[in-house]
């Protein structure tokens, strides 16, 4: 029966495997997946990660550069500054800290040098400070700095998934961030199903142990910009409870320490924000590391990005000297009501409501009724702006009013019916709100979006608008890139439905008519009654004329992020 507007999704063991049911049965098989690929997760298990992740890395900071004196000093330094009571919590170790080889019962050797009494004696003083463990590795055969991996050897053979998991589970590890370089790919076979083999492999051996593991996947960062990213993006989830989809944060270098870093900031938000039909409790897009704080990045800087990734329901992982952190960037970073908005049980992705190329403007919905608004201002200069209910799909009537509580500075805005924005270059506004209840509840309403996958490597020229003339163009922050989506399953702006008609679509006048509802995949594509994909045509580079044509697969002209 035809429920309108719905999410499309497979079951997890026919999402992209290698063809064929036989194919699909024999890698299940093959990496011992069978609970994942065929039955429900067990009833009364306890969901890890149930809200996103929070902890610190070394990655961003430090590179191969530590020591095991390194690790403990900024696990007391989250204890020290109060960060670890507000749930920065888990301290993971990244890549460098093995040897390239394995001892003589092929099991990891921890670095001497960085590690000479061993890692298990970390473990349990950071277990000791009331904080959590976490380890890196690689599902490749070396790790990106080229040390031993989990995964198969060059040219075939046993993987370690297993012994490896079994070995952190007897040191302590509460949370495995598994990597993906080197990943052997047998002759004949693809990438993008040697990595979905590795990462089940990991699962399995995580599901082996009598120890619950956060899993941490890096398989989707190393798709981005290729067809194949949206198929990875499909599985992840079935075998993990957070994952990189892209790009690195960047790093601090010590020979040039004051080295701006916001442009990562921006680009790494640009590639999560359109993914949060991905997301749910349990299931996490990682944007990677909190930088915030950080040298290379200022203040304002620092608030944009914590907030950025709470409005995304983002993990919320440090990688700085946490000692160095300034009182101002500890107050901001331990922002509770802001920590909340991330934290939030609902776990939704914010909606792009407006996007122009100095600004945007998102809303996420919470639970318990509120609402969280956020102003984001990447230009060199401040901006003042005017929103209204009606800009969050609240009802358009004089008797809705909305109350803010600005989460910077603590203040309330009494009841209006617009919300002022007053923000300074590279800042941003947030704000929890509480609707009147006349407002009633908010449509689906925002811009909907079509992203080049990180071809570009640039939010204003990555990310385009749907407008009503029937185009898709750079975004512009107007009224003709405001829509709403019905619960019927229409696409609605300015009072008119998007209907296709004779392979091109049209702005018509809004009915119950079958032609009016579009289906919305897991994978992107807007689907009409007739089963083809709404397509913008030409060059990404220009303003693109809409077409309905036949479904593709991972086609980056039929690929659309609508409001959540």
């Amino acid at each position: 029966m035809d429920r309108g507007f719905r999410m499309l999704d497979r079951p997890a063991c026919l999402r992209r495997l290698p063809s064929g049911m036989l194919a699909t049965l024999l890698l299940c098989f093959i990496c011992g997946v069978a609970a994942p690929c065929f039955a429900s997760p067990v009833k009364g298990r306890q969901m890890l990660a149930a809200t996103p992740p929070m902890g610190w890395n070394d990655w961003a900071q430090y590179q191969c550069g530590y020591t095991a004196q390194d690790i403990l000093a900024n696990a007391k330094g989250l204890v020290k500054t109060g960060l670890a009571a507000h749930g920065y919590n888990t301290v993971t170790i990244d890549d460098c800290w093995m040897q390239k080889d394995r001892d003589a019962q092929g099991n990891l050797q921890a670095d001497p040098q960085r590690f000479p009494q061993g890692m298990k004696p970390v473990a349990q003083a950071i277990h000791a400070m009331g904080l959590k463990f976490g380890i890196y590795e690689d599902a490749g055969y070396e790790t990106c700095d080229g040390l031993a991996g989990s995964g198969e050897p060059d040219g075939g053979g046993k993987d370690h998934f297993l012994q490896d998991t079994r070995l952190f589970a007897s040191w302590g590890v509460d949370y495995l961030k598994l990597d993906g370089c080197k990943v052997y790919v047998p002759a004949g076979g693809t990438k993008a199903d040697a990595y979905r083999k590795a990462y089940a492999a990991q699962s399995a051996a995580l599901k082996a142990v009598n120890r619950p593991m956060v899993f941490s996947e890096s398989a989707p960062a190393y798709f981005q910009g290729t067809p194949d990213w949206y198929d990875v993006l499909s599985w992840v989830r079935d075998y993990g409870q957070l994952w990189r989809e892209g790009s690195d944060m960047a790093n601090f270098h010590v020979k040039k320490p004051d080295d701006p870093r916001f442009h990562s900031v921006l680009w790494n938000y640009s590639y999560n924000l359109p993914l949060g039909r991905f997301q749910k409790p349990g299931n996490w897009n990682d944007a990677d590391f909190i930088i915030g704080g950080a040298d290379g990045m200022s203040l304002a800087e620092t608030r944009t990005q914590l907030a950025l990734w709470s409005m995304m329901s983002a993990p919320l992982i440090l990688s700085s000297d946490v000692g160095r952190l300034s009182p101002q960037a500890v107050a901001i970073l331990g922002n509770k009501a802001v920590l909340a908005i991330d934290q939030d049980a609902l776990g939704k992705m914010a909606t792009l409501v407006r996007r122009n190329q100095i600004m945007d403007v998102l809303f996420k919905k919470l639970s318990g009724g509120s609402y969280a608004i956020a102003v984001l201002n990447r230009g060199t200069s401040p901006i003042q702006l005017e929103l209204h209910p009606a800009d969050f799909g609240f009802a358009a009537n004089a008797g809705c009013r909305l109350t803010a509580w600005n989460l910077w500075s603590g203040t309330d805005q009494p009841a209006a019916s617009t919300l002022q924005a007053n923000v300074a270059s590279h800042d941003i506004a947030i704000w929890r709100v509480h609707a009147a209840p006349s407002c009633g509840t908010p449509t689906r309403t925002g811009a909907i979006i079509m992203v080049a996958a990180g071809r570009h490597r640039d939010m204003d020229n990555d990310t385009r608008c749907l407008a009503v003339s029937g185009s898709v163009e750079d975004c512009a922050g107007t009224s003709a890139e405001a829509w709403t989506i019905t619960p019927s399953g229409a696409l609605k702006s300015a009072g008119k439905c998007l209907v296709p008609a004779n392979g091109k679509p049209s702005m018509q006048g809004c009915s119950a008519r079958k032609d009016q509802r579009w289906k919305y995949t897991l994978l992107g594509n807007l689907v009409s009654a007739d089963g083809e994909c709404l397509t913008a045509s030409g060059p990404d580079n220009q303003s693109q004329p809409l077409s309905i044509q036949t479904c593709g697969h991972n086609q980056s002209d039929q690929i659309w992020s609508l409001p959540n």
